[in-house]
């Protein structure tokens, strides 16, 4: 789920850090610029790593700071193909489940990729009935087991208009369907119950 990714950046250093150390500066100007953002194919940077290397330290002809050369190392988010995650349920739609990591919110589970029975109740809840013939709901909150099933990193658009969703520069889709996914609730109980017959086998 996390990785660590190996970048190299001509950094310009803004003439307010370089009272501080050096190091530091560049540390907190990284940050600035990578913190919380998504790297195209890399992932959502977590945090600064470390510094590898720093080289120049060159002003160019026309700018007022230092530009230096830098190898560093970030830690991103970045879940691989066949993963399995847990979530809670941040919303629903006639698409499918919107799902957050608390730090990570483009997470979607659509309607195909729900477990077999899954339907969308009168009130607009999905929900999944059962052979017995219970209904049991995908609820605003809830703890869900969801495997990674593509992650996307979309172009920026030209232009957005006003009613458009809000861009997301990495897009999770993750699936339901298969034994242990879905809602962590549903399988307590079968968790349970094969703990206690591996401890009992164990004495």
């Amino acid at each position: 789920m996390f990785v660590l990714s190996q970048i190299e950046h001509n950094l310009p250093m803004p003439p307010a850090l370089l009272s501080r150390p050096l190091v530091d500066a560049i540390e907190a100007e990284l940050e600035r610029l990578f913190l919380d953002k998504v790297v195209a194919n890399l992932g959502l940077c977590v945090s600064v790593y470390d510094i590898i290397a720093v080289e120049g330290g060159f002003i160019f002809p026309g700018e007022g700071c230092s530009t230096y050369k830098v190898s560093f190392r970030l830690l991103m988010f970045r879940p691989f193909t066949g993963e399995v995650l847990v979530g809670k349920i941040s919303g629903y739609d006639e698409k499918g489940l919107q799902v957050s990591l608390d730090f990570f919110s483009d997470v979607c589970i659509p309607a195909h990729l729900m477990q077999f029975g899954t339907v969308r109740g009168e009130d607009g809840r999905w929900m999944m009935k059962t052979e017995d013939g219970d209904e049991l709901y995908l609820d605003i909150d809830d703890e869900i087991r969801f495997l990674v099933s593509s992650i996307k990193y979309p172009p920026i658009p030209v232009e957005q208009k006003e009613d458009d969703k809000l861009f997301a520069p990495m897009q999770i889709n993750g699936s339901i369907k298969g034994d242990g996914l879905g809602l962590l609730a549903w399988w307590v109980a079968d968790e349970e119950e094969a703990e206690e017959d591996t401890e009992a086998v164990a004495e």
